[in-house]
């Protein structure tokens, strides 16, 4: 249920996110449809996070700050990354949206970043390792020339918000934990239109790519069955 709530927010943020809100607007929509459905916003507070959700615009990789300084306007894109606990279970999705006349450019970068995803969660059957997720991915963005990032990755979920095993989006094929029915795991690619290094910024959260080019996240919560995976935090 925890991960049926990160899919129904995430969708509603398809109708919300325009030219002219906040990312505190965002945060505050989040927060509100989380608590209405009696679940509680798993990053607030996780570690000393000050919000609810992560809303990160442009080169800004991951964990932005919402802010009521921070107004979206035309060209941009935003990844908006939340997470939810109800009784006692995480889910943790996340989504890249543009604003306005998004370019080519951008728009292209949201569209591998979430077939990159897709790809990697194929690979997410039993008997596989870890890191054949992580080859998918990362030979799936690059061939396409972006890059992926590798100073966060994915990991397991469920009683905590991350478990081991943690899912680069980047390695060798063959490598790591082996996938067992029963696993559920956040997958996350994200990528960078340049370089794949990112920085951390005054507020000891926001990390940037260096270069100052777009990056877009996506994020899915899964679980491994015998069937293959089971993609739990979408509608």
């Amino acid at each position: 249920m925890a991960c049926r709530i990160v899919a129904e927010v995430l969708e509603g943020l398809k109708s919300i996110v325009s030219e002219g809100i906040t990312t505190a607007d965002i945060e505050a929509y989040c927060d509100e449809q989380i608590r209405k459905k009696n679940a509680l916003p798993a990053f607030k507070g996780y570690r000393g996070y000050p919000s609810s959700v992560c809303t990160s615009v442009n080169e800004q990789v991951v964990h932005g700050i919402p802010s009521r300084h921070v107004r979206l306007k035309n060209s941009d894109i935003i990844s908006i990354d939340l997470g939810v606990l109800l009784n006692g279970f995480y889910g943790d999705g996340a989504i890249t949206l543009p604003v306005g006349n998004v370019g080519a450019d951008s728009l292209r970068l949201i569209k591998v970043t979430e077939e990159a995803l897709y790809v990697g969660i194929q690979k997410a059957v039993v008997g596989n390792r870890v890191s054949d997720i992580s080859a998918e991915i990362q030979e799936y963005v690059e061939a396409r020339g972006f890059s992926v990032v590798r100073a966060f990755v994915g990991h397991g979920i469920g009683r905590s918000l991350h478990e081991d095993p943690q899912v680069p989006n980047f390695g060798k094929r063959g490598q790591g934990n082996r996938l067992k029915e029963g696993m559920t795991l956040a997958i996350e690619p994200m990528v960078n239109a340049g370089v794949p290094d990112v920085r951390i910024l005054g507020d000891g959260w926001t990390a940037v790519a260096v270069d100052g080019r777009m990056s877009a996240h996506f994020e899915h919560t899964i679980a491994i069955t015998k069937n293959g995976p089971e993609i739990l935090t979408k509608v």
